[in-house]
């Protein structure tokens, strides 16, 4: 019942909002007939750092909380988190990671190391969450494994023994100690980072240390698992793009283009974060338009760094071989207030959500190259999908867009024509709508509309189609946000399209995510 009512109370809020102003209509073309590189499921990934609230509290209880669990990992995440179809979760950082020593975090809970968290928040780390941990967590929410090994504090050895006590078989003294401690059987790992921003918080290495080091990383980080020795390879994503030069992407590429048989990698990293300027300033909550086109511009770069780093990539590597993994993105706001700073606690807004919409969209248009993606982060740090308090947990709007993103897992990008338009907010211009279409493995169509617009609404034909039904996303405010009190304030909500002549015509309310499925 009390689900209900906020549901209720959240319709009657959108539709209580004074009559949007319209802008002119717009013709979204889409061209089945010449299908586009395929949209790897894995660019809905997630990421799982042990930061702030992330790990304890938002998955990980303990096996004795009164909060309902399975094995210590919180059953209402793994509910939610399922439903997005989550492909895989990038683990344990982050920053943290090069600092992570595996075996700190394996055996009995009450033996295992407790250390201080230098990078986030100076807090106590209990390691009690680690490796069984978090392979238990990715099999209950059906993700594959992406582990990220520590080069800036640790060696090739440390490395390539955590990979074998994770992958090997029976016959190994590591996979003995594995089983020992309850897992006989080896687990994949589909994808392996070979450190993490190795030019900042992983060593401020310059990129020709970088590339040295990672080349031994990669030689002796071997995958034992029998099912990934023929087909399944693990992919190993080497750092890239620092989010000001390219040297990294520039010295890796020209490093593999020349590499020996004794070592590879299939993909380069790009971390990219919407800020506003930095150090990070902007609200999370509270702001109006002006603030609103800062965050939305700034995100629509993210295309330019793409077709960069694809440049140079193409550069060594005309043939697409590698990948192009941005396993860093989304809004790094300011904190909370009264949280602890470190903890990188923000709140999550209408515009996180049309920020989701748009990067996932641009990933779209680069498909050809961009085959990873980790927004950050998973719960209760940065642009999260879930926040969690005690035993209450809320579902954000970036979460809704990605639970509506789910039939783009795969599917085949169908190219589309439109004019986007421009919308003026104070001196800065934006595109006034974004569009993506794709086809799915059993031939349906279905296609993203983004209103960017915080004020006036819209129409979009698409032509050559007589039905539309799906979803759209939209809220009161592009400020507005989903609590503990209200919690579906923000939530989708059914549309579908008129038939005409002309088409099919989907109306578009301010500041909304509209995602459908088209049908001739």
């Amino acid at each position: 019942m009390k689900t209900l009512k906020h549901a209720l109370l959240a319709t009657l809020a959108v539709l209580a909002t004074p009559a949007a102003a319209q802008q002119p209509a717009v013709t979204v073309a889409i061209d089945t007939a010449r299908p586009g590189p395929v949209i790897d499921r894995n660019v809905f990934g997630q990421f799982a750092e042990h930061l702030g609230t992330g790990i304890y509290g938002g998955v990980w209880v303990g096996k004795d909380s009164p909060i309902p669990n399975v094995r210590g990992i919180r059953s209402d995440v793994v509910t939610a988190l399922k439903a997005l179809k989550v492909p895989n979760v990038r683990w344990p950082g982050g920053c943290f990671a090069d600092e992570y020593h595996w075996r700190d975090g394996i055996g009995p809970v009450e033996k295992r190391r407790v250390q201080v968290n230098s990078n986030w928040g100076g807090v106590p780390e209990s390691n009690a969450f680690g490796t069984h941990e978090f392979m238990d967590f990715a099999e209950q929410i059906g993700a594959d494994a992406y582990v990220s090994v520590n080069i800036g504090s640790g060696t090739a050895a440390e490395a390539a023994q955590w990979i074998e006590y994770i992958t090997a078989e029976k016959d190994t003294s590591l996979a003995k100690e594995r089983a020992a401690n309850g897992h006989p059987a080896p687990w994949k790992v589909p994808i392996l980072g070979l450190g993490n921003e190795n030019w900042g918080c992983g060593g401020a290495m310059s990129a020709d240390h970088y590339v040295e080091e990672m080349k031994r990383f990669s030689n002796f980080t071997r995958n034992f698992n029998p099912a990934q020795r023929e087909k399944d390879k693990m992919k190993r994503i080497a750092v890239g793009w620092d989010g000001d030069k390219l040297d990294y992407t520039e010295q890796v590429m020209k490093a593999w283009s020349t590499h020996v048989y004794s070592w590879d990698i299939e993909g380069v990293s790009l971390h990219n974060y919407t800020t506003g300027g930095w150090p990070p300033h902007l609200p999370a909550t509270g702001f109006g338009n002006d603030e609103y086109a800062i965050v939305i511009g700034e995100t629509l770069k993210m295309d330019s760094l793409l077709a960069r780093q694809s440049a140079i990539m193409d550069k060594y590597d005309p043939e697409k071989k590698l990948l192009i993994a941005v396993d860093e993105w989304g809004a790094w706001l300011s904190p909370t207030p009264g949280s602890n700073p470190g903890f990188l606690q923000q709140q999550n807004s209408m515009r996180d959500g049309i920020l989701a919409a748009l990067n996932l969209n641009i990933f779209a248009r680069h498909a050809d190259r961009v085959k990873i993606a980790n927004i950050a982060q998973m719960i209760n740090v940065l642009q999260a999908m879930i926040l969690t308090d005690g035993g209450k947990m809320v579902l954000t709007p970036t979460y809704h867009v990605f639970r509506m993103y789910v039939p783009f897992q795969d599917a085949q990008v169908a190219p589309v024509r439109f004019d986007a338009g421009e919308l003026a907010v104070g001196e800065r211009k934006l595109p006034r709508v974004d569009a993506i279409a794709a086809k799915d493995k059993s031939g349906q169509v279905w296609v993203s509309l983004v209103n960017v617009d915080p004020d006036a609404g819209t129409s979009v034909t698409i032509p050559g189609f007589r039905s539309a039904s799906g979803d759209v996303l939209t809220a009161p405010r592009v400020d507005s946000v989903n609590t503990f009190d209200a919690p579906s304030l923000v939530a989708p909500r059914a549309i579908s399209g008129k038939a005409s002549a002309s088409g099919v015509t989907i109306a578009l309310p301010p500041r909304s995510v509209t995602v459908v499925k088209v049908s001739k």
